[in-house]
């Protein structure tokens, strides 16, 4: 099957892009390719990630759901407690609910959204 389109762009709802496109830009590895008040991003090999400002944002209150979960990225790491040390260190935290901390855990970036580190995800 031939593909029409091509995923370009995955965003986040925030109340800080430029934080968060830092946070996201130290964690990748990356630069900031694009910074204002309203909208950041990073580009990546064939994607860019980028932040959008809203007013008024709510974190996802996962996993309990109060705020749903609006997405959720997963990471490739080498070692998930090398990976976990420099999420933290990037200004992540750590989720209290750990559903497989052998396989994944799971993260909140500076915004509350929810991501994973994995080496679970095939190149």
């Amino acid at each position: 099957m031939t593909a029409i389109t091509r995923l370009g762009s995955v965003s986040l709802d925030c109340p800080d892009p430029h934080a968060l496109a830092q946070f996201y830009a130290t964690l990748l590895g990356v630069e900031v390719a694009y910074d204002s008040e309203t909208f950041s991003a990073v580009k990546l090999d064939h994607l860019w990630l980028s932040m959008v400002k809203i007013d008024g944002h709510r974190p996802p209150t996962w996993p309990d759901g109060d705020v749903a979960q609006q997405i959720h990225l997963d990471f490739a790491v080498d070692d998930l407690d090398a990976g976990e040390e420099a999420a933290l260190a990037a200004g992540a935290r750590k989720a209290e609910t750990q559903p497989s901390p052998e396989r994944w855990r799971a993260m909140l970036d500076p915004a509350g959204h929810p991501f994973c580190l994995t080496t679970q995800i095939p190149e």
